[in-house]
């Protein structure tokens, strides 16, 4: 795993290598082991490397045989051994063991097509010198970040956004409706960043400069059938775990060792079971536990570690840490964030790295393909509801969901159905199962200053989101528009971005994910519904795949949503845990930044100083705005 950067003029002025050095040291962090960088006229590729695959050979930028293609790769390509053996056949030599290198042999004889075959994370850029072709490619499900940007004349692309900002002159400006995107959805919608005219290549998607244009393309979508194969249940589960088995299997391949880690939860430890499977090695796990018991796991996660038999380590984690790394998780987030989720997995990385590990194995994505999350549940109990909406009893199922939301109980019947959209206009909704979080979300934009607000008049992120379905979503049962929402948007947009690439990589600790390897995608999407969510029973088809894998505890708890302490990290005892807490939301920093309402923000501060009672809202708002106003002062206004 590494960091990539470049830069290609289109008017054929050479490129000063100082500046692509410059851009290369601002992503350090992704690949601190070495450094390299290619000029050649009007290109200049960085590199930033990671070593974990043939430490001794790998560097880049790599040239072929005769220098007429070049790459910088940020990535995995996990069957590369197999692709390697067919294109020795085909009469290919190689001079490394380095995955890198089979992409430039395979990209030698299949061009763009190239990818179709590969099976990884990926983020590479291409100089094509023959054809006068620059030539980007992101892997299927984002997990490797691609930022770009065209200034003038020049083309800048890199692995993190501070890499193009470090460009000379590059713009610098919050793109506000990139901001709005963020207070509705929790993360922008691609192309668009929290940057102006910064761009990210979406997943499953190429780009390329070529004849002063540049163009992008979809290469691969999320897609699921309009109707499924009669397959038996045992059967599903016995092709599940076949593919999954693999999948972790192929993810093990390092010159390096390869941890795991171990949540508590069902998804971590099926991988880390499957890893014990296939491995010899004594297998070191790590987690983090909470001293807020609301949300710690470590029983959970020391029953699968007596199970599995693992060496493990955790990290404990409070409050005043949150607080204090937040400040660091926004610079590498590069966006703002509603909650204080990946500041303990920025803490989590960095045990890992401390223990001398750069390879962890994870359960990320079991929930988006296989049905996992509450908000899936609560979606059937919605319209389970919304069949009867005059029902008392019906929401009564809302509270078993979110026994932790208070509110719940003591909100009057009209109220509720209100705000859960279970009329029966909301039910023929497209975007229904996920119109009670995205307008709860969209209530924190009331802090917005008039500016903002009228700037933004006429936007409506909603009516944007509805406009960019595919084509087939119509034809999809309710269960699986639901899916294609979750692992369309926020997936990538968050939970593979500020809570996986940008935490790990922030202490030089790639992450892999066997549920994320296209194989299994492809076969969960073929699942029937009925077998992914039984009632109400999340990843049925995993748990009856899964039985010899994981200890019963563990197959039995209910599913426990990823939370971590909010607005009480950062204000305890009616003062600010952190100095610049104070700072960023002092009224005259929040008039300074423009972008919030300095009265409405000193409401809620004092609110939550106060100790007064604090909902979702308050707390996605305080996050939100501190987030913010940490984005402004780290990237607009310190050069």
């Amino acid at each position: 795993m590494c960091g990539i950067c470049g830069v290609l003029n289109l008017d054929s002025a050479p490129v000063d290598p100082k500046v692509v050095v410059q851009m290369a040291e601002m992503i350090r962090h992704r690949g601190p082991d070495e450094n390299g960088v290619h000029t050649d006229g009007k290109i200049g590729l960085g590199h930033r490397r990671l070593s974990i695959i043939d430490v001794a050979c790998g560097q880049q930028p790599m040239p072929n045989a005769d220098g007429s293609l070049w790459i910088s790769f940020n990535g995995e390509i996990f069957n590369y051994v197999e692709l390697r053996r067919d294109l020795e056949q085909r009469g290919h030599r190689f001079r490394t063991h380095s995955d890198t290198e089979v992409i430039l042999h395979l990209y030698e004889e299949e061009g763009e097509e190239c990818v179709r075959h590969f099976n990884g994370q990926w983020a590479f850029a291409i100089w094509d010198k023959k054809k006068d072709k620059l030539f980007l490619s992101r892997d299927r499900l984002g997990v490797r970040p691609l930022f770009y940007t065209l200034k003038n004349k020049t083309f800048i692309f890199g692995s993190e956004i501070k890499a193009i900002l470090a460009y000379p002159d590059v713009r610098r400006e919050i793109d506000l409706i990139g901001l709005d995107q963020v207070f509705t959805f929790w993360c922008t919608l691609t192309p668009r960043t929290i940057f102006k005219d910064i761009l990210e290549l979406p997943p499953g998607h190429h780009l390329a400069v070529e004849a002063g244009r540049v163009r992008t393309w979809p290469y691969w979508q999320l897609n699921y059938p309009s109707q499924y194969e009669k397959l038996a249940e045992e059967d599903w589960a016995a092709k599940l775990l076949e593919v999954l088995t693999d999948a972790t299997r192929i993810r093990l391949r390092s010159d390096v060792p390869v941890g795991a880690y171990l949540s508590g939860g069902l998804d971590s430890t099926v991988v880390t079971s499957i890893i014990r499977r296939h491995s010899d090695a004594k297998l070191k796990t790590f987690s983090m536990v909470f001293e807020d018991p609301e949300f710690d796991e470590r029983k959970y996660q020391r029953e699968a570690v007596s199970f599995l038999g693992t060496e493990h380590h955790e990290i404990g984690i409070t409050g005043a840490d949150i607080a204090r790394v937040f400040p660091k998780v926004i610079w590498h987030a590069e966006k703002p964030i509603l909650r204080s989720a990946p500041a303990p997995l920025y803490l989590l990385s960095s045990l890992v790295r401390n223990q001398g590990y750069k390879v962890v194995l994870s359960g990320e994505g079991a929930d988006e393909i296989l049905g996992g999350y509450d908000i899936f549940k609560e979606a059937k109990i919605r319209r389970f509801w919304g069949r009867k909406p005059e029902s008392r009893l019906r929401p009564l199922l809302l509270q078993r969901l979110y026994p932790y939301l208070d509110n719940l109980r003591s909100q009057p019947q009209a109220y509720l159905t209100a705000f859960f959209h279970v009329g029966t206009k909301d039910l023929s909704n497209p975007l229904f199962s996920h119109l009670p979080r995205w307008e709860l979300t969209s209530r924190i934009k009331g802090f917005f200053s008039k500016d903002v607000r009228t700037a933004l008049h006429g936007y409506d992120a909603l009516e944007e989101i509805g406009s960019s379905l595919p084509l087939p979503y119509g034809s999809w049962d309710d269960f699986t528009k639901s899916q294609y929402l979750e692992a369309s948007c926020l997936f990538p947009g968050y939970i593979l971005s500020s809570q996986g690439d940008r935490m790990g990589m922030a202490h030089s600790v790639e992450g892999r994910f066997p549920f994320l390897d296209h194989r299994v995608v492809d076969l969960a999407r073929q699942i029937p519904p009925e077998f992914k969510m039984k009632v109400l029973n999340e990843k049925h088809i995993l748990k009856q795949a899964a039985k010899e894998l994981v200890p019963v505890s563990v197959m039995a708890r209910s599913k426990q949503p990823y939370r971590a302490p909010d607005s009480k990290s950062f204000i305890s005892d009616g003062k600010a845990t952190e100095p610049y807490v104070e700072e960023m939301l002092a009224p005259a920093r929040i008039r300074h930044c423009g972008a919030f309402d300095p009265l409405k923000v000193s409401k809620l501060y004092d609110k939550i100083k106060e100790g007064r009672v604090m909902g979702v809202k308050d707390n996605m708002a305080l996050l939100g705005i501190l987030s913010t106003q940490l984005i402004i002062f780290q990237f607009i206004e310190s050069r």
